[in-house]
């Protein structure tokens, strides 16, 4: 996103004269000038730009440009060969609204549309929007080798993965796309489908290259009332929801948590969320959400909302990214499916196939499992094999169990204990107060070596679990003991070791060491919260 600033223009005429080369200009303070801090061109102009006079709305704007073609970096191009005019509208009061396109050599620039306003008595007082600097320089603009229009269709459909229904014949426009400051000669290629799910994705081939230069799904999201609605969870317990009203529809659209929470039913449907369109963005004809089918849904939607809770109200954290990314949620994937994931932009869950597992959003700590798989993406950045990966996995389950507390219903240290082997209780997927329980190494003396499990992420994590479960609680392991300092401890400590201290490829050593300068930082390097995470290392065999 391109940063503005406003800066106020004519404290003197001379400063008009410089900025403007225009005597003929209206009086300085009339004029402000909104700078666009990376082309350099203006992005808004008001004011009285121009004297009066009875030429048309077009000829005064092509006549401003002209005359201050430095200012707008036009280069050699005159505004008749930099702009087409869109649109000229007349409004009541006799004022010309003009809506340009900027060009080069009559391609248009993607993204760079101008608006000017000519009032009647001929002066010109609003230009509005970018323009993109100096094409004429650019040397990609040079390049007459190019691909054809139907290979562009071609590369981009093959990249969509799948062969859509299309509800138009897609077809290729040639566009110039300004992409890190620079212009490519590109074809824009849209591809709009409503099977086998919707999707109006738009491909920028490069002309020369057939590179992908840049793509985006141009689906919108639901506007409408914020609401809510009561609905019914895996396990049948009821739950209070933040919903959209838009049309007489209720959908699974929360937007009073960051830039939203959206949650969609793939409706058992196997086509991988990052190629296209998350399924369909779930909706009920009221605010009750209480059917068999209804409960996988709820619970995504609500344990999002106390994942994002979680790190908002205790860490500080908006959303995974800090930033206030949008949280989506997929659910419904596949039939019978054994598993849930983060992809590297959303959750996706299945349904289990009733034996092994019930539906996996069922399962807070399974929730809340994925979204922190979320943040260490976007701080970290664990590599998702050997010790490095054990790390990742450890921390999701640790921040699972401190989310499931934090949500205060039935929370313990065990890991998809509601959403797993329904029909035996009392069991675990994993368990960080004891990982022997199910055969994982809770020492490093018996750590896993192999090749498997990308080299034990999810076998080794154990070790780390049994850790983080001694630091919090205390007790005596390998004939070391240690002295608990709690839950929020633990968390502010394992928060601020991933999010500042860990590297996409620490190992255990390390994040030792990571787990003692962050307990320093928060409480002291005296402290008995540094003991405490010394000792538990200790007892797990990690030096």
């Amino acid at each position: 996103m391109r940063t503005k600033k406003w800066v106020a223009m004519g404290i003197a005429a001379s400063l008009i004269a410089g900025a403007f080369g225009s005597p003929a200009m209206a009086a300085a303070d009339d004029v402000k000038v909104k700078v666009s801090s990376e082309s350099g061109t203006p992005a808004f102009l008001a004011g009285k730009l121009s004297a009066p006079t009875k030429a048309s709305a077009q000829q005064v704007l092509f006549a401003y440009m002209n005359g201050h073609k430095s200012l707008f970096k036009l280069g050699n191009k005159k505004a008749e060969e930099s702009f087409s005019i869109l649109e000229s509208t007349k409004e009541d009061d006799g004022n010309t609204v003009l809506r340009l396109q900027q060009e080069y050599n009559g391609v248009p620039v993607w993204g760079y549309t101008q608006v000017a306003h000519i009032n009647k008595q001929g002066e010109l007082t609003v230009i509005s929007g970018e323009v993109a600097p100096e094409l004429d320089k650019q040397v990609n603009l040079t390049n007459a080798k190019q691909i054809s229009g139907n290979k562009a269709v071609g590369i981009a459909t093959a990249a969509l993965g799948f062969n859509p229904q299309f509800e138009k014949t897609p077809k290729a426009d040639k566009v110039v796309l300004m992409k890190d400051g620079t212009a490519h000669y590109a074809y824009l290629v849209n591809l709009n489908f409503l099977t086998p799910e919707p999707g109006n994705w738009n491909y920028f081939i490069d002309a020369a290259s057939g590179k992908i230069l840049h793509r985006y799904n141009d689906m919108h999201e639901v506007t409408g009332t914020n609401t809510t609605g009561t609905g019914k969870g895996v396990l049948g317990d009821s739950k209070t929801l933040n919903l959209t009203l838009s049309s007489g529809k209720y959908y699974m659209q929360d937007n009073t948590r960051g830039s939203g929470i959206f949650t969609y039913d793939m409706k058992n449907s196997t086509f991988l969320p990052e190629l296209f369109l998350p399924g369909t963005l779930y909706s009920g004809t009221d605010n009750v959400f209480d059917s068999t089918y209804d409960q996988a849904v709820v619970d995504a939607h609500y344990f999002a909302g106390v994942t994002y809770d979680y790190y908002k109200n205790t860490h500080g954290r908006n959303s995974y990214d800090n930033k206030g990314a949008q949280i989506k949620s997929s659910v419904h994937f596949n039939k019978n499916y054994n598993n849930a994931f983060w992809n590297g932009s959303q959750m996706v869950y299945g349904d289990g196939d009733g034996t092994n597992f019930i539906a996996f959003s069922g399962g807070i700590d399974v929730v809340a499992h994925e979204l922190t798989h979320a943040v260490t993406d976007t701080s970290s950045d664990l590599v998702y094999q050997n010790e490095s990966g054990a790390l990742n996995e450890a921390m999701s389950d640790i921040f699972g169990t401190l989310v499931e507390y934090y949500n205060g219903k039935n929370p313990d240290f065990e890991i998809g204990e509601d959403v797993y082997t329904p029909a035996i209780a009392g069991d675990a997927l994993r368990s960080m107060s004891d990982p022997a329980k199910y055969q994982d190494p809770d020492h490093y003396s018996v750590r896993y070596t192999g090749t498997g499990d990308n080299g034990g992420v999810h076998i080794n994590s154990g070790i780390i679990n049994k850790a983080a479960y001694l630091l919090s609680e205390g007790g005596s392991h390998y004939g070391v003991s240690v002295t608990g300092i709690g839950r929020a401890k633990l968390g502010a400590i394992f928060y601020r070791m991933n999010t500042v201290y860990l590297t996409s490829s620490s190992n255990f050593s390390q994040a030792r060491a990571a787990a003692v300068r962050a307990a320093s930082d928060l409480y002291g390097a005296s402290s008995q919260e540094v003991t405490s995470v010394n000792q538990a290392f200790n007892a797990v065999g990690i030096q």
